[in-house]
Parts: structure tokens; sequence; C-alpha cells
């Protein structure tokens, strides 16, 4: 064990002379430091010769470009916003057009609707007046063939009373002026 504490002992003294002749950083001794700082200066003048131009070129460079991307995306999104706007308008035009048309179609539906209304109504109108007329006619010809009948039973009942028969074309003659007459008369009133 004494060997272990002698061995500590000499070792502790060992660090402690070791301890007093390392340079320390912030001892300020005037030789070290005048030298570190013609170090420090030669190697900033080697470094804004060679070293900090291409640097500083790179990291303008690099600038630049993210400058320019910045632009041209500022430029991209109001290209972008007028596109959008553009379109909206177009959308509002299209709408507008679309009403407009759909009035449109909605007046010529009903200006459709009222021409055929009209027709029909004159369609309508030609197939009543066509059915008066031929109801007309109708009656024509039946008052036509009533007078003949009655002519003939006139003519017959005539020659049934006067006992002879007569000429046939002188009888209707004589009947048909009569029924005119007749026709012609007002009938008396009843009072």
């Amino acid at each position: 064990m004494n060997m272990i504490w002698a061995l500590i002992q000499e070792t502790g003294y060992e660090a402690a002379e070791a301890a007093e002749h390392t340079p320390n950083v912030f001892n300020l001794d005037m030789g070290t430091s005048f030298w570190t700082l013609v170090i420090f200066g030669v190697l900033m003048v080697v470094l804004a010769k060679w070293a900090f131009p291409p640097i500083l070129g790179y990291a303008q460079a690099r600038e630049d470009r993210i400058q320019k991307s910045l632009d041209e995306a500022r430029q991209a999104r109001e290209e972008a916003q007028r596109a959008l706007e553009e379109q909206r308008r177009e959308l509002a035009q299209a709408r507008e057009e679309s009403l407009a048309i759909i009035a449109r179609g909605k007046q010529d539906a009903e200006k459709v609707r009222q021409e055929l209304v009209e027709r029909a109504k004159t369609d309508q109108q030609e197939v009543v007046e066509k059915a008066k007329r031929e109801i007309e006619r109708e009656r024509e010809q039946a008052l036509e063939s009533i007078r003949r009948e009655a002519v003939e039973l006139s003519i017959a009942a005539a020659a049934h009373l006067v006992g002879k028969r007569l000429d046939g074309d002188e009888d209707r003659r004589l009947v048909r002026e009569y029924l005119d007459g007749a026709q012609t008369t007002p009938a008396p009133r009843e009072a």
C-alpha cells in the first residue's frame, strides 16, 4: 500500500509541474499574443484575397437566385390572380348570357304557344263556319226536299179533289207559285 501511495504522490507532483509549464490561453504573454495577432492578420489577408470573394460571390449569387425566385413567384401569383379575375368575369358573362338565352327561349316558347292557340282558334272557327255552312246547305236541301214532297202531295190532293189528273209540269208550277207566295206573306198573329 505504501507503494501505491508513493505512486499517487509522484504522479500528483509531476502533474503539478507540468501544469506550471503549459501555456495558458488566458495568460497574457506578450510574445504569444503578438504572434497570434500576426498570424490572425495574415490569415485574414489571405482569406480576404482568395477565400472571401468566392464565398461572397456564391452568397450573392444565391441571394440573387432567391430574389429572382421570389420575383417569379410574385409575378406568377399576380398572373394567376389576373387569370382568376378574368375567369370570374367570363363566368359571370357566361351566366348572364345563359340567363338571357333562357329568357329568350321562354319568350320564344310563349310566342309559339300564342301562335298555336291563335291557329287553333282560327282552325276551330273555320271548322264551326264550315259546319254552319254544311248545316245550312243540308237545311236548304231538306227544305227543298220538303217543298217537292209538299208539291207532290198538294198535286195529289188537288187532283183527288178536282177528280182529274192535271199536267205534271203545269201543276208543279202552280203549286210552287202558291208556296212561294205563302212564304212571302207573313203568317197571321194570334192575339
